[in-house]
């Protein structure tokens, strides 16, 4: 229809679905469409064929003029009078369908709620009659409008009035996105990307192992978490060692700052996320955070070739703590068990333990000053860990480095003391506890000014 640019013929129809076809008959038998409105057939519209008609008079642009109307109505009279006054004196060619309603031995109500004859004069057949007469270009049937458009525009040439130019380069319709992706032409860009997890298939999969795969194979806990943390398939003896940070992570009992935090929030009647949160915004450099920061100190230290005692002493004079080292009441006499597993553990089934092994010289130093500095669970569990993904042949030394820097360790505090805060939130449930205030006696007030 090329209606990319404009014609020299402004129509109005009552029709907007004919509006569709009057387009692309305009444009076979002219240069086109100017403007073109459809104004419904409500019987009372928003606008009428003469508000339309006497803009397009005005409009030097528009040069031949086009009505399509329909029985019921009586629009196109008040458009007769304005051409008998001299109003508008643009050609108008114009044709009201509905002309078959005289077939029928009673009036017809066609599709719009105002194409219904309601007198003669409303007849489509009487309007076509009356406009014919008043000097319109009126079809004898609407299989002639085409042709009596192409009259009446030729006409128009051949006196000047349109003046016809080259025809530009029809502008290349963009395919349609949808089809253009189905061929494989254009993509998508992703607002993010994924690479541990897939739900669009048949079934779910975890690093491109499929949630059947993981049971049918026994992968556990710590295969998953393997494939979904670390993006591989462990040895047996890793992911098992990962289920076993996980079990001696799980709780420390009611009293550390996270449970603590845990019960209250379970006591003030929240619900199990909100007292989740509660405990687990309580872990960082002082409970539990600690073990990023023990891997990276031993390793860093280990690697450097740094003798144990030369460490000691560099965090000494640099006031730093050495984090992984001391115990409040545990001693190498009173010996943490978790600690005594893990260690014991990592002996037994990973390839080398250099990390381990100074540390635990370091434990040696460091208990001479004071028993209760020993390598602690948290020390203990960084510095196996380091060892495990050094050696299973998985990584390469960058990729340890990051996942060191990524603060994995610390995620695995983080998921095993989720197991007890849990426990604790379902524990206070069970036993009906009430709101916990803290009791005075336990507090030391202090009334000066300083």
């Amino acid at each position: 229809s090329r209606l990319y640019r404009a014609g020299s013929v402004a129509y109005v129809s009552k029709s907007g679905g004919m509006s569709n076809e009057l387009n692309n008959i305009v444009c076979r038998n002219s240069n086109g469409v100017y403007e073109g409105v459809a104004i419904g057939g409500d019987r009372y519209p928003g606008s009428r064929f003469l508000d339309h008609f006497l803009r397009y008079q005005d409009d030097a642009g528009a040069k031949m003029l086009l009505l399509l109307g329909e029985v019921g109505g009586t629009d196109e009279y008040d458009l007769i009078e304005a051409v008998k006054s001299g109003r508008i004196t643009k050609p108008i060619v114009a044709w009201c369908v509905g002309t078959c309603a005289s077939c029928f031995a009673t009036e017809v109500q066609f599709g719009h709620a105002g194409a219904q004859a309601r007198g003669d004069m409303e007849t489509a057949a009487a309007k076509n009659k009356a406009m014919r007469e008043a000097g319109f270009h009126v079809p004898d049937s609407f299989d002639k409008l085409p042709e009596l458009i192409g009259q009446v525009y030729t006409q128009l040439v051949q006196e000047g009035v349109v003046v016809e130019t080259p025809e530009a380069e029809t502008p290349q319709v963009p395919m349609d996105y949808t089809w253009a992706k189905k061929l494989g032409m254009v993509r998508k860009p992703a607002n993010f990307i994924s690479s541990i997890a897939d739900d669009r298939g048949e079934e779910l999969k975890y690093c491109g192992v499929t949630i059947s795969e993981v049971f049918e194979q026994d992968l556990g806990v710590g295969g998953v978490l393997s494939l979904l943390w670390f993006r591989r398939r462990l040895p047996l003896p890793c992911t098992r060692f990962i289920e076993m940070i996980l079990q001696v992570t799980a709780d420390h009992g009611p009293a550390v700052s996270g449970a603590h935090n845990t019960i209250v929030t379970a006591r003030a009647g929240k619900d199990l996320v909100s007292a989740l949160c509660s405990g687990l915004l309580t872990i960082g450099p002082r409970f539990g955070g600690a073990l990023d920061d023990a891997a990276r100190m031993f390793s860093d230290a280990c690697d450097s070739g740094i003798s144990p005692k030369d460490f000691i002493e560099k965090m000494k004079k640099t006031n730093q703590l050495i984090m992984g080292i001391g115990h409040r009441i545990k001693s190498l006499a009173n010996p943490d068990q978790r600690v005594v597993l893990i260690k014991d553990y990592a002996k037994k089934h990973f390839k080398n333990t250099p990390t381990l092994d100074f540390a635990l010289e370091v434990e040696q130093l460091t208990t001479r000053k004071r028993a209760n500095l020993i390598l602690n669970v948290d020390g203990c569990i960084a510095v196996c860990f380091v060892d495990m993904i050094r050696s299973c042949g998985a990584f390469s030394r960058e990729e340890c480095d990051d996942l060191m820097a990524f603060g994995c360790l610390n995620g695995l505090f983080v998921l095993g003391r989720s197991i007890g805060f849990i426990g604790h939130y379902l524990d206070q449930l069970r036993l009906k506890q009430p709101l916990y205030r803290h009791p005075w006696d336990d507090i030391t007030y202090i009334q000066e000014l300083s």
